[in-house]
């Protein structure tokens, strides 16, 4: 499919030929498929392109991408972003045994759960739950490990997209609270044998504090998923792998024996 691309990847509505004669030449080139960037300003061309087969692929803020697929059979592009991402700080302190936890505000059910929000395009995992937990309670942390992932298909909040909830393990810096209060309707340090007791909590809260508990008594080694850079195929780029903890002599092994 490499000829997709002869037609540059973001052409403006400004400058290409929305017609049936220009579809054909395409066409006549070998072309398999076409993509048009409309700014925002330049809506009025979506209706001439919609009258010409293409169709919506994604859209930001200020414009957005049609796509038409003139090859053979079912379109094969690849289709947009699916899935959102959410992020929860499980910010637990091994001295005092205590875990930080909040209370949404406007919530039908004000339940404990642990800080976070969705991550914004680039920022890593850790990040933004470390991001999430200052802005929501004032604590400052550190990313120590990835516990769970919950994936959850056609969810409300995200226009019915399928979204995933990825909680982490922080180590805290700092325990003076000062919560949001847009956001939050409390925020506390509660003993981590409470969260797993209360049934005043969301379910994965509570499936993760018991988590807590057991990494707590036999070792976070057990519970965490650690992070490794690794340079991607893609020239220059790297990409952040969550696994277990790999043993060094592991990493250079070559065979089975």
């Amino acid at each position: 499919m490499d000829n997709t691309y002869q037609v540059p990847r973001r052409v403006s509505a400004t400058y290409l030929p929305l017609s049936k004669p220009a579809v054909q030449k395409w066409r006549s080139e070998g072309r398999v498929a076409v993509w048009l960037h409309i700014p925002i300003l330049q809506s009025r061309f979506i209706a001439p392109a919609a009258s010409l087969g293409f169709c919506f692929h994604h859209a930001e803020s200020d414009s957005s991408m049609l796509s038409l697929w003139l090859g053979d059979g079912p379109s094969r592009l690849p289709g947009y972003a699916t899935h959102q991402v959410g992020v929860a700080g499980a910010v637990f302190d091994e001295n005092t045994r205590k875990i930080l936890v909040v209370q949404d505000r406007n919530k039908l059910k004000n339940m404990w759960k642990f800080p976070g929000g969705l991550s914004e395009p680039g920022e890593d995992i850790g990040d933004t739950a470390v991001r999430e937990v200052f802005e929501e309670t004032g604590i400052k942390s550190e990313f120590r490990s990835l516990l769970s992932i919950r994936q959850q298909h056609t969810h409300p909040g995200a226009f019915g997209k399928s979204d995933m909830y990825i909680v982490c393990r922080l180590k805290p810096y700092s325990f003076t609270i000062n919560f949001c209060q847009r956001e939050c309707l409390k925020c506390e340090w509660m003993n981590l044998s409470d969260l797993v007791k209360t049934k005043n909590t969301t379910p994965i809260t509570s499936r993760i504090a018991r988590l807590l508990l057991y990494g707590y008594k036999e070792g976070f080694d057990k519970i965490d998923l650690t992070m490794e850079e690794l340079p991607a195929v893609y020239t220059g780029l790297f990409y952040k792998l969550y696994h277990k903890k790999l043993p060094d002599n592991y990493k250079t092994m070559t065979g089975m024996d």
